[in-house]
């Protein structure tokens, strides 16, 4: 495979940055364990924590910010535990799952001073994670009686960050990789959402995502349906929303493959572009290739794109989290090779992901000045090395 001298040349960048203020990994097995091969509805649900599903490991965690200095994490979480099915989506909370959630944030970020994401991983869905991402009726939908609505969807929101609005440290990611909708009914939601989030006196930044997966390569097309003709139209009172942007580098863009065939920094020109014009900002939340020579390179073109250009002003790689095991998160054709998650082994004993990719590649793009104090917030903040 042949690469552009812009990558070649970006991959090259020293590891300083001038508008990166967040950089770190995505923590995944709180969705865990609620996954039926035969799809049947309700399996894994409620679930029984640390056994079929964690949020993080503290151990992993602090091998990530004490060793690898990142300052974010993005904690995936289950809308159907947090909102039981029986209550419905809404402001009506699992008390003692909504603990567990919280003892994790909590120790991201008053523990370890950290920032945190919190990532609802339901594709716009509820009522049916079994066969996610596609399983589950879309939230919004008003031709399906099995749906939640528009305004239940506002309604967890409103209590969500009602509970974390005096955490300045907390992120509040609406929704994971919405897909196969309406573009102005994912228009609809996130904005009920953002409107219930201000209405309790948060000030907390928004991530918002796109549709089509919240695909970077993607976001200027489609037509009427394309993010770029929806997403600039949210209102945030307080203009404190950043655009939650996926990339993966292989040939579908699923992160599936082992193989990296796609250029990101010629696929995220569009994006680029889109939020330039707006005078928005964007968070990379995935991203991700395999442990292959091709895959490291367009990694570190991805990483040096992003810190050259200040649109650009945080990331978090897929993915950690302490249920993988030797399962891989991304990339690998379904090959053992384990995660990103410290530690990690592939199933023949060898080194994991966290050895091959995060330790070579990502972990020395971290940059050496990051945000570790104050509010999160689209303007940026004052960054200082880790101490």
């Amino acid at each position: 495979m042949k690469f552009s001298p812009t990558l070649a040349a970006l991959a090259a960048l020293p590891t300083t940055s001038a508008t990166i203020y967040f950089a770190g990994v995505a923590q995944s097995s709180g969705e865990f364990g609620a996954w039926s091969p035969t799809q049947t509805r309700g399996t894994g649900l409620p679930g029984r924590f640390g056994v079929d599903y964690a949020f993080i490991s503290t151990s992993g965690v602090d091998t990530m910010i004490d060793s690898h200095k990142v300052n974010l994490h993005r904690v995936a979480f289950l809308l159907e535990r947090m909102c039981p099915l029986s209550y419905g989506l809404g402001a009506k909370f699992n008390e003692t799952h909504f603990e567990h959630f919280k003892e994790a944030i909590d120790y991201i970020t008053i523990t370890k001073g950290a920032y945190a994401i919190l990532d609802p991983h339901n594709y716009m869905r509820y009522n049916d994670p079994s066969s996610q991402p596609f399983s589950g009726s879309v939230i919004g939908n008003t031709s399906d009686p099995t749906a939640a609505t528009t305004a239940q969807f506002a309604a967890f929101w409103g209590e969500l960050a009602s509970r974390f609005k005096t955490n300045e440290k907390v992120l509040f990611g609406l929704m994971n990789e919405p897909h196969s909708m309406p573009s102005r009914l994912v228009f609809s939601n996130l904005q009920a959402a953002i409107t219930a989030i201000r209405a309790t006196g948060a000030n907390n930044m928004i991530l918002t995502p796109g549709n089509a997966w919240s695909g970077g390569h993607y976001w200027t097309k489609g037509g009427d349906e394309a993010n770029s003709k929806w997403i600039h139209k949210l209102v945030d009172p307080i203009k404190n929303l950043a655009v939650d942007i996926h990339e993966y580098l292989d040939e579908d863009f699923s992160g599936g493959h082992t193989a990296c065939t796609q250029d990101p920094v010629a696929n995220l020109a569009g994006v680029t572009g889109w939020l330039r014009e707006h005078g928005l900002k964007g968070f990379v939340t995935e991203f991700g290739g395999s442990n292959t020579t091709e895959c490291k390179l367009m990694l570190e073109g991805m990483l040096g794109y992003m810190e050259e250009n200040e649109e650009y002003i945080g990331w978090t790689a897929w993915a950690a989290g302490p249920f993988w095991g030797v399962n891989s998160p991304c990339c690998t054709d379904q090959r053992q090779l384990g995660s990103l998650e410290p530690g990690s082994r592939a199933a023949d004993g060898g080194p994991g992901l966290y050895d091959s990719v995060w330790v070579p590649v990502i972990a020395k793009r971290v940059p050496g000045r990051l945000q570790w104090d104050g509010p999160a917030n689209v303007t940026g903040g004052v960054v200082r090395e880790r101490v």
